[in-house]
């Protein structure tokens, strides 16, 4: 007679938009897959997250996930997480691993960290799933169990794309292409980017995503004169289709915790270019994977750009590396029986 499967429940109260939001969407419909699990997802009220989970065949309820003055929704969300009898609760980023109390023998609880967040949202969990080395050392130093912190990275969207049309966008076709792709946000550091632009003379950049700096962003864009060369495409769902169709991909951020954009980079052959932040400066080798710039050093990201742009040879041998990375140690396969190892882990320990 088999084992009754494990109850997890998968708690996100996520942007309407973003990629921690996409990947939570990825992983859990991937773990729906598993016979051994039986998962529900509770999320904050998006519609389309919540078709986009129900159409893979996950149990999905949407809630408020309101402030802390929202008593009724958070009673609502607790109520509905102790009638489904979870074995284990895991909870993504700061507001609802806040809301999601303590198991206390209920369940053991999960905190999940993206970013180097602060950690006194996450001291209640029993576990803790950093998404990098770094993050699982942040939360070490920060007093965390080590023997309980789990390192276990993002996957990509493997889901095979085509190109779109170059010239999509009123774009040149005989250009060379960039993309970069984000949350418009000051962390990501786009402004090092176009800074970096002026000196790619011919390049063509396609930026897509939206957030608080988009209005600084532009107005950069028009004092440094490169109206012309720079298309802000707001946020899009097709980022890895943009991906099979520019040239190189690069990723200029201040601080990043390393989500998903640097995989798909790799699942989708498109060769590299990052600034030695947290996340991407842990995952990249230089010269193998990808090519690593200085933070802050607009000089230095061009140069880089430029040695991509004009060397066919060293584009091809950063997607050879890029996809035996991906391949050895960040697919779908891989991560997912990574997570499925951790519940069993949690379970027997119990």
């Amino acid at each position: 007679m088999s084992a009754a499967p494990l109850r997890i429940a998968q708690v996100l109260a996520g942007a309407e938009h973003g990629g921690a939001e996409n990947f939570f969407v990825r992983l859990v419909s991937a773990l729906g897959e598993r016979s051994e699990l039986l998962e529900k997802a509770f999320i904050r009220n998006h519609p389309h997250r919540i078709n986009a989970l129900r159409a893979n065949g996950v149990d999905t309820a949407g809630f408020r996930f309101g402030g802390k003055l929202d008593v009724i929704g958070h009673w609502q969300y607790r109520r509905a997480l102790h009638a489904f009898r979870p074995d284990i609760v895991m909870t993504w980023m700061g507001r609802a691993s806040e809301t999601t109390p303590a198991g206390k023998g209920r369940y053991m609880l999960v905190n999940r960290l993206g970013h180097y967040y602060n950690l006194k949202y996450y001291r209640h969990a029993d576990y803790w799933v950093g998404i990098s080395r770094g993050i699982c050392q942040h939360m070490i130093d920060g007093g965390m169990p080590k023997e309980r912190v789990f390192y276990i990275p993002n996957f990509a969207d493997e889901t095979p794309v085509q190109p779109i049309a170059r010239d999509s966008f009123n774009t040149p076709l005989d250009r060379p292409l960039i993309l970069s792709a984000g949350r418009l946000h000051e962390n990501k550091a786009f402004d090092v980017l176009l800074q970096a632009l002026v000196d790619v003379p011919n390049a063509t950049l396609w930026l897509a995503g939206t957030g608080p700096e988009e209005t600084n962003l532009k107005a950069l864009c028009n004092r440094l004169g490169l109206d012309g060369r720079v298309r802000f495409l707001g946020w899009r769902n097709d980022v890895t289709a943009l991906m099979r169709t520019a040239d190189l991909f690069v990723c200029p951020s201040r601080h990043e915790g390393l989500g998903s954009i640097v995989m798909e980079s790799w699942a989708h052959q498109c060769p590299i270019v990052a600034t030695d932040s947290q996340g991407p400066g842990e995952a990249i080798t230089d010269g193998v994977s990808g090519l690593i710039t200085p933070v802050d050093d607009a000089r230095a990201l061009a140069m880089a750009i430029n040695r991509v742009l004009d060397n066919d040879d060293l584009k091809q041998e950063l997607i050879a590396g890029g996809t035996r990375v991906y391949a050895e140690g960040y697919c779908r396969a891989h991560i997912v029986e990574e997570y499925v190892k951790l519940y069993r882990h949690i379970m027997a320990n119990r």
